[in-house]
């Protein structure tokens, strides 16, 4: 994930404890160079969706994973000739 201009230093994360005075903050560079980098990208849909029981049964299927590698096989796309189905598709130069 990149992150443009100074959003890495000055993006900032709140949680609270549930304690009075108990506000947390964390940046999006020391969430992105910690643990759990993959929070950046979960927080920011969550945050984009309704809060709802139908939100969180989408958030309940969003994967996202830190690194290249995933477990999911890729989807094989076949090439689709639309011009030799008919006639009409095919430019006029």
């Amino acid at each position: 994930m990149h992150l443009t201009g100074k959003k890495r230093d000055d993006k900032t994360y709140y949680r609270h404890t549930g304690y009075p005075g108990g506000i947390k903050s964390r940046t999006a560079g020391e969430i992105l160079d910690g643990k759990f980098p993959e929070n950046v990208v979960i927080k920011a849909v969550q945050r984009m969706l309704p809060r709802n029981r139908l939100a969180r049964k989408q958030l309940s299927n969003l994967k996202v994973y830190a690194g290249a590698e995933h477990p999911h096989e890729a989807q094989n796309p076949e090439v689709l000739d639309i011009a030799s189905m008919n006639p009409k598709n095919k430019r006029s130069a």
